[in-house]
């Protein structure tokens, strides 16, 4: 059962949200506008934000900014538009997933399963280090060469499993299904997305990698660097 708040100003498809996630035991929490969200969010510190983009009185892309400024709570997008740009820019913005419209309720239920899911923090993880890289995966921590990493949510689960699975190609179906929670499928996007913003943040790029290797069409591996 999960605690969830939805911002989406048409009555029609929030009234059909509630209904269904309501009659699988979730909580569920409503606005119709995206700055009469901010304070109730705040306030019952849902487990998951289910966030439209085309609000009447703000940009939801702007709003994200807002919670991202005080919340870490996981916000999952959804979106008319399967525009490649607008969801890197949202991803990038500390968006954890998204759902293209229309999408059933199936759909947003397995995404918010998997937001909650990753950002479920397990005690007890051991600090992997692979090269300069230096993970401790209880305080989700990640240092290169000394040097603390900003890494989102994603990023650092993305980084910790295949620096757990060091010096062997995950494939995209095990990071779909062990990052992502979508064992039953999902978009190469978001990976390519997510692996590319890795490789910025370690200081190297596809054409010169260190760490991050792809092998074309089957996954990807991390590896330490040759000295």
């Amino acid at each position: 059962m999960a605690n969830v708040y939805i911002v989406e100003d048409d009555a029609r498809i929030r009234s059909a949200l509630v209904a269904a996630l309501s009659s699988r035991g979730h909580i569920v929490h409503t606005s119709d506008t995206g700055l009469g969200a901010i304070g109730p969010i705040l306030e019952i510190a849902p487990d998951v934000v289910v966030l439209d983009l085309g609000l009447p009185d703000v940009d939801g892309a702007d709003l994200l900014r807002m919670l991202r400024g005080v919340s870490t709570v996981p916000v999952v997008i959804a979106t008319a538009r399967d525009d490649e740009s607008l969801i890197v820019r949202l991803l990038d913005a500390g968006a954890d997933d998204y759902v293209v419209k229309p999408f059933s309720a199936d759909q947003l239920e397995a995404r918010i399963r998997a937001v909650m899911r990753r950002a479920m923090v397990t005690p007890g993880d051991l600090t992997i280090r692979v090269g300069g890289l230096e993970i401790d995966t209880a305080a989700r921590t990640v240092l290169l060469d000394g040097r603390p990493l900003e890494l989102t949510r994603l990023e650092h689960d993305l980084l910790t499993h295949l620096a757990r699975n060091s010096g062997r190609v995950v494939t995209r179906d095990e990071l779909l299904a062990e990052v992502w929670r979508q064992p039953f499928g999902g978009s190469d996007k978001t990976i390519d997305v997510h692996v590319s913003w890795l490789r910025r943040k370690l200081g190297e790029t596809a054409a010169a990698p260190r760490y991050l290797h792809t092998t074309r069409g089957v996954g990807v591996r991390l590896v330490e660097p040759a000295a």
